[in-house]
């Protein structure tokens, strides 16, 4: 009896996407009834609180964008089975560069490529060491993310760089229909297409294959090394979305840049049902990821919470997801 009972526990627990649905939900609710405790739960749930109040769900939309596009390249690279712990470091490195280019007077469009190209580059050095120099990828991503780090210092120099382009100013605070951030809906339009691109084509199959059976794919005639340097420089990309948005939404670049959201992609994309081992999860269940992490980050805030104690409770949440993450493998090595 007790193994049926334990048997029954980790299928339920395995149901990550409904786990998540419902965490979300019930954050929604805790969050508001902790953030009027002099209201019944009655008047909060009709929307008393100011956690529920439609201004308050657009702040929680309007801190999507940095790690959505974070969460999109790390998902694509994590069901291959490989891990960038550089994602950080390089969107830094990017909005250092995008707004070093501006304010010397370069042309916006220009400069965002250039940004993007060196993201692009730093994905590509993570390859190489990665699949050339045998090197660990979280050993070779680590060595990068010290790089870029080091860049940062020496090209900013301890100082802020103010971005002063209009346009790039309204991609970071315009807002369309009155609640959704521009940023925010390119952030998530992005994801979208990234999830398409995953569970609608061929390349999506074989990325799913490299991770779920590496041995089997190899076997199958897919080329490892080619997917690998494509989803590693996806993945800086999508560093370099994020930098060049950090850069729009500050009006400014610094040497601190994306550092406090360096592990927040890797967070979602576990909370979401993304496997370190790889071969398992999908875009949606990361993105419902993002919006718990999103939406306790936010409730933290409205309830007060020591904002240097935020770090330990998103480690704890990240610890919570592991967890599923452990009883989502055994569920799998027993099938």
């Amino acid at each position: 009896m007790g193994a049926e009972h334990r048997s029954w526990f980790i299928r339920i627990i395995t149901k990550r996407f409904t786990i998540m649905v419902f965490l979300l939900i019930l954050q929604l609710v805790v969050f508001a009834i902790l953030a009027t405790p002099n209201r019944s739960i009655a008047e909060v749930l009709a929307g008393s609180s100011f956690m529920l109040r439609p201004r308050n769900l657009v702040n929680i939309i309007n801190a999507l964008p940095i790690t959505a596009f974070l969460t999109t390249g790390i998902t694509m690279l994590m069901i291959s089975g490989k891990i960038d712990l550089s994602m950080g470091a390089n969107g830094t490195l990017c909005s250092i560069v995008v707004a070093y280019f501006l304010r010397d007077g370069m042309a916006l469009v220009p400069a965002i490529l250039i940004a993007l190209a060196v993201g692009v580059l730093v994905g590509f050095i993570n390859a190489v060491l990665v699949n050339e120099l045998r090197v660990a990828p979280f050993i070779g991503t680590l060595a990068t993310s010290l790089i870029a780090t080091g860049l940062v210092f020496l090209i900013a120099d301890r100082r802020t760089i103010d971005v002063v382009h209009p346009v790039m100013r309204d991609f970071g605070r315009v807002i369309l229909w009155d609640y959704v951030p521009i940023s925010s809906l390119v952030s998530i339009v992005l994801m979208l297409i990234a999830g398409i691109v995953l569970h609608k084509t061929h390349f999506g199959r074989k990325i799913y294959l490299v991770g779920g059976n590496a041995q089997a794919s190899m076997l199958s005639g897919i080329n490892h090394k080619k997917i690998s340097y494509i989803l590693f420089m996806v993945c800086g990309l999508f560093s370099g979305f994020a930098g060049v948005t950090f850069a729009a939404r500050q009006q400014s670049a610094n040497m601190i840049g994306l550092a406090p959201a360096r592990f927040q992609g890797i967070t979602a994309a576990v909370l979401g049902g993304i496997a370190f081992g790889g071969g398992t999860g999908g875009m949606a269940g990361a993105f419902v990821g993002l919006l718990v992490l999103a939406t306790f980050g936010n409730g933290l805030a409205v309830i007060g919470f020591n904002p240097h104690l935020q770090n330990l409770a998103t480690g704890l949440l990240l610890v919570f997801a592991l967890t599923l993450d452990y009883f989502q493998q055994i569920q799998i090595e027993k099938k």
